[in-house]
């Protein structure tokens, strides 16, 4: 009898063991795939809008010759949009950010000295962030909500710094390679043919041919019903969601 006893304890004890074992690896599995899915914090690529608008966005790093012309062409296609600076920048043309905010365009944070974001400190990125925000208050009186991690380059660790600093990181889902030197003509067909409604597109204030681009990438959207907008017309920066494909979907 004790015998047999013992062994219905042994059977017992395998049989919980084997469903303990299953339930971790199923709990463990889970998490796994909620880690890779969804839980890497992204940033906003595009947004999930009925709203046929588009948001151009400029990227100041070097040079400043060109932006009072992008802003001269932009008004005349009834046109708006953002600029993302970087401190450096700001601290050598201080005029033509005035002008920027002046023309009722955004202004977002592109850091202070246009560097690789997950390689520095949550300290470090802290102040590349927080530079630039107290200088474009202090030309402005508006402090940026929204960050472009200069080479596109991103971590959680920024994220994180970002959500606690109370602003929303951007990317873009359109790149329209003007920093290569690529014509306007090159430029227009990587952006015309397949803009579509909350798509963010890159351009470089400075780059070659911007200024050649720009008037037929505007008159041809905008021949096809789009309208230009800025990120906080565009971009949400509470109740959202933003899915693997960095699309923002705002909440109801």
């Amino acid at each position: 009898m004790i015998l047999t006893l013992r062994r219905k304890d042994i059977v017992l004890a395998i049989a919980y063991a084997i469903v303990a074992i299953v339930l971790v690896t199923a709990v463990w599995a889970t998490s796994t795939a909620s880690v890779f899915f969804g839980g890497r914090k992204i940033p906003v690529y595009g947004v999930d809008t009925e709203e046929k608008v588009i948001a151009l966005t400029f990227d100041a790093a070097w040079g400043a010759d060109k932006t009072q012309g992008i802003l001269d062409i932009m008004k005349e296609y009834g046109a708006t949009g953002t600029f993302f600076l970087v401190g450096f920048w700001i601290d050598k043309f201080e005029e033509e950010t005035k002008a920027i905010a002046s023309a009722g365009f955004d202004i977002g944070n592109h850091s202070k000295n246009h560097l690789n974001m997950p390689k520095l400190s949550e300290d470090a990125i802290r102040d590349e962030i927080n530079y630039v925000n107290d200088r474009v208050f202090s030309l402005t009186g508006k402090k940026p909500t929204y960050f472009r991690a200069p080479y596109g380059d991103y971590d959680d660790k920024l994220m994180t710094v970002l959500d606690e600093l109370g602003m929303t990181g951007v990317q873009w889902s359109i790149d329209s390679l003007d920093w290569k030197g690529l014509s306007a003509k090159q430029i227009y067909d990587r952006i015309v043919p397949k803009a579509k409604s909350g798509d963010i597109v890159l351009f470089h204030n400075n780059s070659d041919h911007v200024l050649d681009a720009l008037p037929l990438v505007l008159a041809e959207l905008k021949a096809k019903g789009f309208k230009f907008v800025k990120l906080s017309e565009l971009v949400a920066t509470e109740n959202y969601t933003v899915d693997t494909n960095g699309i923002q979907h705002k909440s109801a």
